[in-house]
């Protein structure tokens, strides 16, 4: 038996960067800068309960893989997870820890998938499109989101080998857990944020 853990996450500034430095210019031009620090405020709670539920759970490192939810297939995992971690990433620190105490970090994504919706993203920042772009977006989107997640899926199905736990950090908007072996047995750190996430699709 293998068992994932599925882990949701917000992402942040220090996660994503300049694109993120964009949305949150929007964010703090209609809502304000009060508005966009309880925003923060309340991503860092998030975090802060996800780092106990995880400790609680007093898992056997040495047999726990890490899937991160954009970070590539590569050579240089680890050292993107500490770069980003040093920024400030609640997210990547908490990788890092769990790291440092024998969890193996696994290269989760397509490169280029990333690369992909990062210039689709890019491009769909700032612009108002008609209705007909946005129709042609929102499936170029949901056709991007659909190929990582069979990206996604497939590592962790090639790399999660019995007896181990994987813990799958993964935005909502994903829906990797139909596409993975079925000998993977899924729990969900958060079951009611799930539930409602399956209500809202």
């Amino acid at each position: 038996m293998r068992t994932l853990i599925v882990i949701p996450i917000i992402h942040t500034e220090q996660d994503m960067g300049s694109l993120l430095e964009r949305v949150k210019q929007e964010y703090v031009t209609r809502y304000g800068h009060e508005k966009w620090a309880e925003h923060l405020k309340s991503i860092d709670e998030v975090w802060s309960g996800i780092r106990h539920m995880i400790a609680a759970l007093e898992l056997p490192y040495a047999s726990v893989r890490l899937y991160q939810d954009g970070l590539p297939h590569c050579e240089k995992e680890a050292d993107i997870v500490k770069e980003v971690a040093a920024r400030g990433s609640k997210n990547h620190q908490l990788l890092v820890e769990l790291m440092e105490q024998g969890a193996k970090l696994m290269g989760t994504e397509d490169p280029q998938l990333l690369l992909q919706e990062y210039q689709f993203l890019q491009g769909a920042l700032g612009n108002k499109p008609d209705l007909d772009q946005e129709n042609q977006r929102k499936e170029q989107s949901r056709k991007l989101l659909s190929e990582r997640d069979r990206f996604i899926a497939g590592r962790i199905n090639a790399t999660l080998s019995a007896g181990e736990i994987g813990l799958l950090f993964l935005g909502l908007a994903h829906s990797v857990e139909p596409l993975l072996d079925a000998d993977i047995l899924v729990r969900h750190l958060l079951p009611s944020l799930r539930e409602r996430q399956v209500k809202a699709k």
